[in-house]
């Protein structure tokens, strides 16, 4: 065990870990939530790009002497590489404006970096927790929208293959639960793809506003504790180090009070995870049965659905879709409520909406690639049972309503009534 101090006293630390006393703090006073920061690799990784950008400005500058730099670096360097992320404890959701998650990362790379390194005084320099996880935050969801993107892609794809092959099956509509016109069954799947492009659209339009960055503005936005010379060159640094076209926000205030961008890229998020809980229902409902409900539709069955019914097989996979959308719900609520914790000069909500907004992307991006290889590419259709809705009545009567008119047919159906409507009538001369 090592003794480490600072204003509040002394603790004692393993050996073995790379954090310090403030670390330690923030983990005995803060933690609530059972999600530590180590849980968010990419959150890590993003953070040790943002402080090897800083190092890099700041020798530059000559704020920090080069060697102190280099150490500073190369420490960045293996964390970027993804390695000791069990080195980083804190509660990703604890209080104080994401306060322990920068002292951690300062306190890590100053260990790793060497005894001449401080983790305030070099590590530090020329920076603010505001600035920092401000920024962090959003390349990390830049980078997780990727495969995010990609999985919705491989979803399109395979909605768009599975309306071709149902094109000529021919079923019935449902209006507000009940019967309505004839329709092919592909139309379902091609409406959904098309709902997911445009979802598609949406969401990158919102990672675009959080490539605005407020690194340099450190804790309000005022640049105070960061010269000029640094701020100039800290965010051309960062995008070379990440590879992104970042850029600075057009006014450094507004960004540590209004983060609205991460309240719309959440938005946009959850009304994605809308389209694929609205199609999961509707493979869930035209699947049921199998000789009592609907059983238009015929998943892939992936395991057991039942520890007391022997051979009965649930959706579990739209199941599944549907529970990562209320999940994906409710931290979104969170979200929005936290755009308006920008109370005065600094919203300390920031990180708390970042760090769920990673949440409900992985979520999102998990649930769909699931959702596409378990489900929908196996689907197939019971064409049989989809016959017999399309020559039911109500598809019947559209086709007469077309030939006579809809008085003339409701006069029919008065005097008549279903039954002897089909014997006159049978299928329609123009369904023939």
């Amino acid at each position: 065990m090592r003794k480490v101090e600072d204003a509040f006293g002394t603790l004692e630390l393993p050996d073995d870990v790379l954090y310090g006393v403030q670390t330690a703090r923030t983990v005995s006073n803060m933690s609530f939530s059972g999600h530590s920061l180590s849980q968010y690799p990419i959150y890590i990784q993003s953070l040790a790009a943002v402080k090897k950008a800083a190092a890099l400005a700041n020798a530059r500058t000559g704020i920090i002497d080069p060697a102190i730099s280099a150490s500073i670096v190369g420490a960045c360097d293996e964390l970027i590489a993804g390695k000791h992320t069990d080195q980083f404890p804190v509660d990703a959701f604890h209080g104080g404006g994401s306060i322990g998650i920068n002292m951690n990362i300062n306190e890590v790379i100053a260990a790793l970096a060497g005894d001449q390194v401080n983790p305030a005084d070099h590590v530090n320099a020329s920076q603010s927790t505001a600035d920092v996880c401000h920024t962090a935050i959003r390349i990390a969801l830049i980078e997780t929208v990727k495969p995010l993107e990609q999985s919705l892609l491989q979803i399109i794809q395979t909605l768009e293959l599975k309306a071709e092959q149902l094109k000529p099956v021919s079923t019935i509509a449902r209006t507000c639960w009940q019967d309505g016109m004839r329709v092919s069954a592909g139309v379902l799947f091609q409406a959904a793809a098309s709902a997911l492009k445009r979802r598609i659209e949406a969401v990158s339009l919102a990672v675009e506003d959080i490539h605005r960055i407020n690194l340099g503005g450190t804790v309000i936005g005022s640049g105070m504790g960061a010269s000029s010379s640094y701020r100039e060159a800290v965010i051309p640094l960062l995008a070379e180090v990440t590879g992104l076209h970042l850029q600075e926000r057009a006014d450094l205030y507004d960004a540590a009070q209004y983060p609205d961008d991460l309240g719309r890229l959440s938005s946009e998020i959850r009304l994605t995870s809308v389209v694929l809980v609205k199609l999961a229902k509707d493979l869930r409902l035209l699947s049921s049965g199998p000789e009592t409900g609907l059983s238009e539709l015929v998943l892939p069955a992936v395991q057991a659905g039942s520890s007391f019914f022997p051979g009965k097989v649930n959706p579990v996979i739209p199941e599944t879709v549907i529970q990562c959308g209320l999940l994906i719900n409710g931290n979104d609520s969170v979200i929005q409520s936290a755009v308006e914790l920008g109370e005065v000069h600094l919203n300390l909500a920031d990180g708390l909406m970042g760090t769920l907004l990673l949440d409900n992307m992985q979520m999102l991006w998990r649930a769909a690639v699931i959702f596409e290889s378990k489900c929908l590419f196996g689907i197939t259709v019971n064409e049989d049972i989809c016959k017999r809705y399309a020559d039911s009545f109500i598809p019947l009567i559209v086709d007469l309503k077309e030939q006579y008119g809809y008085e003339q047919v409701a006069l029919w159906i008065k005097q008549w009534g279903p039954q002897q409507i089909r014997e006159k009538f049978g299928r329609s001369e123009k369904h023939e």
